[in-house]
């Protein structure tokens, strides 16, 4: 015979029936008919049957007993058998409507089988036309102690109010507190029908809250769209607003690994990096800093070592580590990272040394292996009132054109193209300071993707990887162009390529 562990003995029992008689879930029986009998009674299926499908005696078997025609005549016809006990109210509910609710249903059970309630009445609406002549049921009492402190009584009202009503309407102020009760209860319709309004409610105000509630409560789709938006919108939308100092560290960790992230440009990325850890260390301040300020605040600290090495910055080192900084190229950006002395001199060392032997080769990124995750990456925000947008770009003395055209109302496409040094004469800025690179041609690994939403859906298009050599004549100049069809507003264009010119 098995030996049974008696922990598990004890975890995996269940009281059923009104003997107090103990059974195993999952399984059919242990040799105690009478305990499975019992249990039979109370959900109203035939025995025989359970012998050969255990499942039955699942709640969610249980509850596709009661069709909405049997449930809505039960409601009608007959007062509340079951008192709720909770926060401190008593709610009046039908049996034939909390067995949505799986913890609930479960309490109502063995609230039965401890009070020696005849368990066949349990499914008494199955039986529509004879109700009227039954006798008033006695009101059961379920007693639910609920500790989480999302839940309000407003909370617990719209989840119990969705017990009878598909369409009750959960805003986004409530959002949280009747996921919570959803959760607890096992309302798993309910759940994500409020999983659903927080993936279409996200905003910089609302993103902390949603992404702690989805990973508190299980609700993997949240997260994961939680995830998605912020990837897209760190940089234009929440880098400037002052909740960005909200961003849990483990999200942001999780957006800056991935491949996907858009950002303008690098040295953007970088500066919304700054700012929240900037943000982190001055709880008190409620507006966004100018971006002088911030550097002033780093560059107050002692030289002795950089801010990365303290103790105060170790724990944030893995964020800047997600960093291309071999994407930031002007002379001018790395030496505020010098002057504010936040990197280890290591690391911009090896900046440095990069840029000269890319410079030396004539472009040659030989320190980029991976375009996936270490490509040079720019962006494009597509919005509604543009026809075309554009960028110029310059790199290891390359110029290019990053553009982006709406072609109707629904069709629009990505591409760029090289462009020499004198046709940039009317904006001397764009190359002050910069080397000019003479060759005719270089060789680009490039990719280019869009992403936008539609119905709470992100929509992704991409070109893949592609390699191809870029001249300053016509017939070379240009890149293969993304064409998508969306009508997605904002459209999220990314630019991520490499040089190889050996």
């Amino acid at each position: 015979m098995k030996m049974l562990n008696p922990q598990k003995l004890q975890q995996e029992c269940r009281l059923v029936g009104s003997t107090n008689r103990w059974r195993f879930p999952r399984e059919p029986f242990l040799g105690d008919l009478l305990a499975l009998s019992q249990m039979c009674k109370a959900v109203n299926v035939d025995f025989d049957e359970v012998l050969k499908n255990p499942d039955r005696l699942c709640i969610s078997q249980i509850q596709k007993k009661f069709p909405e025609n049997l449930k809505n005549k039960a409601i009608q016809s007959g007062e509340a058998a079951v008192i709720l006990k909770c926060l401190g109210f008593r709610w009046e509910l039908h049996q034939t409507r909390l067995f949505q609710s799986e913890t609930l249903a479960k309490f109502y059970m063995t609230a039965l089988a401890r009070g020696n309630a005849n368990p066949e009445k349990l499914l008494q609406a199955q039986l529509p036309g004879k109700i009227k002549e039954q006798r008033p049921v006695k009101k059961t009492i379920v007693s639910l102690k609920i500790s989480d402190p999302l839940v309000t009584e407003a909370a617990l009202a719209v989840a119990l109010k969705s017990l009878y009503l598909r369409e009750v309407k959960v805003s986004v102020d409530d959002v949280l507190g009747v996921l919570a009760v959803a959760h607890i209860l096992q309302f798993r319709s309910l759940f994500q029908r409020c999983v659903t309004t927080m993936m279409n409610g996200l905003t910089p105000g609302t993103i902390k809250n949603f992404y702690l509630a989805g990973c508190k409560y299980k609700g993997e789709p949240l997260t994961t769209a939680c995830e998605k938006w912020m990837e897209m919108n760190l940089v234009p939308l929440v880098g400037t607003q002052i909740h960005l100092r909200e961003l849990p560290q483990e999200l942001l960790h999780k957006v800056l690994r991935s491949p996907r992230l858009f950002t303008f440009r690098e040295f953007h990325l970088l500066k919304t990096l700054l700012l929240w850890v900037y943000l982190q260390l001055n709880d008190k301040t409620q507006t966004i800093p100018m971006y002088a300020t911030v550097l002033s605040f780093f560059s107050s600290f002692p030289k002795k070592c950089c801010f990365l090495d303290r103790d105060v910055g170790q724990n944030w080192m893995p964020l800047f580590l997600c960093l291309r900084l071999h994407g930031i190229t002007k002379g001018k950006d790395l030496e505020e990272l010098r002057h504010i002395n936040f990197f280890p001199e290591s690391w911009l060392v090896r900046v440095i040394a990069d840029h000269y032997l890319a410079l030396e080769n004539g472009g040659d990124m030989a320190h980029v292996k991976d375009l996936t995750n270490q490509g040079v990456r720019f962006g494009l925000l597509f919005k509604q009132e543009y026809t075309t947008h554009s960028e110029v770009i310059a790199i290891y003395g390359f110029f290019f054109e990053i553009k982006g055209i709406k072609h109707d109302t629904t069709s629009c496409s990505f591409h760029m193209q090289r462009i020499s040094h004198t046709d940039l004469e009317f904006s001397s800025s764009i190359y002050e300071h910069s080397p000019i690179s003479l060759r005719a041609e270089c060789s680009v690994t490039y990719e280019i993707r869009a992403q936008t939403l539609v119905d709470g859906k992100w929509q992704e298009f991409t070109t893949n990887q592609i390699k191809q050599k870029f001249g300053l004549v016509k017939s070379s100049c240009k890149s293969h162009a993304l064409k998508i069809q969306t009508v997605g507003i904002p459209i999220y264009a990314s630019f991520s390529f490499v040089f190889s010119l050996s």
